[in-house]
């Protein structure tokens, strides 16, 4: 008997993206006001900061070996719940230590999230349908975003922050959704068994360099884009709440059709795009000092995020099926390994001149570009890496338990 919509996979797809969207972008948009206003931060603090909220990301590995005990949807459920609690708690005392604390409790449950939840969407999504549905989470995500700043703005517009009721809510709502998911969406058995052991093949070679560089450069757009907002041009939290209001509008347009074009151009191709108009991007905010221009350059920028679809289709063309899970942990575990180190060695390369930070990641996005043409026209088990004879790869490299 086939479930109704409201007990589906999809449904808890989107569950759980709504959920982690309410906790995360609350946390992330009130971050640097909440550091600097608060905490007294500065450059240095906030590196290093950021670099702490991603050590669980580099840990994101252990995910498969967690799973030998728990299965991944109850997994993803959990995960859900340890972020909403470790947002819940931030602001109840504002000095950096707590800060530290809660970064890293509310960062390993977004991490095991995302890997979890990138790993059951290639499982349960076909590949034909793959970019259009992934297109319409990241716009469900937007939508999210975009009613729940909303409301935050307009709170802002007739009394002064209190950070610690807004954090209390976001992440209390995460809670509740993921109680929800817990007792009310059935607990699905996985279509195909999937490999409980970490291992590296070389056919997906060519996917783990695309995370690492994507990794690499998301780090300096989430890290110092905003950063750069608020220090060097004095915005209050009013108009970073509003900044990211009008980005989830665009993304909430523009996921959907973005996915569609990724079926119709391919990957390398979209792509391509993508990381032309990053170098542009990052060289123009290396020299940016004038408002209007940046407020443009950030929202392009994060509009091009939504391009990263094509990476993980690309991997869903050419895995093996039994591969996704572990190849997803390891791959965020991959992606993690410059934003650990990153953030803290820009934040040191900020307080010198800011503008070889973008420099930096404009010299990534090039890499990027290079590494992009690599993909073949049809990606497949089989033709993973253009003009590269599929008979020169090996199997897989094992990794210690």
């Amino acid at each position: 008997m086939k479930l109704p919509p409201l007990r589906s996979r999809k449904t808890l797809l989107f569950l759980l993206a709504i959920g982690n969207t309410i906790a995360f972008a609350t946390w992330q948009v009130l971050l640097n006001n909440f550091s600097v206003e608060n905490a007294n931060f500065t450059g240095e603090e906030i590196g290093i900061l950021q670099s702490l909220r991603e050590v669980p990301g580099f840990l994101a590995f252990t995910a498969i070996l967690v799973m030998l005990f728990i299965r991944q949807q109850s997994f993803a459920i959990l995960s859900l719940l340890t972020l909403g609690i470790g947002v819940a708690i931030t602001a109840f005392y504002p000095t950096a230590l707590w800060l530290y604390l809660t970064t890293i409790l509310m960062s390993a449950g977004f991490h095991y999230l995302e890997t979890l939840h990138n790993s059951l969407s290639l499982q349960w999504l076909t590949k034909d349908e793959a970019p259009k549905v992934l297109g319409q989470l990241l716009s469900a995500r937007a939508m999210c975003t975009l009613f729940i700043l909303s409301a935050i703005y307009l709170y802002l517009m007739f009394f002064s922050a209190n950070y610690f009721l807004i954090y209390l809510l976001a992440g209390g709502t995460a809670v509740i959704i993921g109680l929800f998911c817990w007792i009310f969406i059935p607990h699905f058995e996985d279509s195909v068994v999937q490999k409980k052991s970490l291992f590296l093949r070389r056919q997906y070679s060519l996917y783990y360099l695309l995370t690492f560089l994507a990794g690499a450069r998301r780090q300096i757009f989430v890290v110092f884009a905003g950063f750069l907002m608020v220090e060097k041009f004095g915005f209050p939290i009013e108009n970073v709440v509003l900044l990211t209001l009008v980005n989830a509008a665009l993304t909430f347009w523009l996921a959907p059709k973005i996915g569609a074009l990724i079926s119709y151009i391919g990957e390398r191709r979209a792509l391509t795009l993508e990381y032309v108009g990053l170098i542009i991007i990052f060289l123009s905010y290396a020299f940016v000092n004038n408002v209007a221009a940046a407020i443009v350059l950030y929202l392009l920028d994060h509009l091009f995020f939504a391009m990263a679809i094509a990476i993980k289709t690309y991997f869903q063309k050419i895995a093996d099926p039994a591969d996704i899970a572990a190849t997803s942990s390891i791959s965020f575990t991959i992606n993690h390994i410059a934003a650990v180190i990153l953030p803290a060695l820009l934040g040191f390369l900020w307080v010198i001149n800011h503008s070889a930070v973008f420099l930096v990641g404009a010299t990534i996005a090039v890499g990027s570009l290079v590494v992009t043409q690599f993909i073949p026209d049809q990606p497949k088990q089989g033709q993973e890496i253009r003009w590269l004879d599929r008979r020169k790869l090996t199997q897989p490299s094992q990794l210690p338990d």
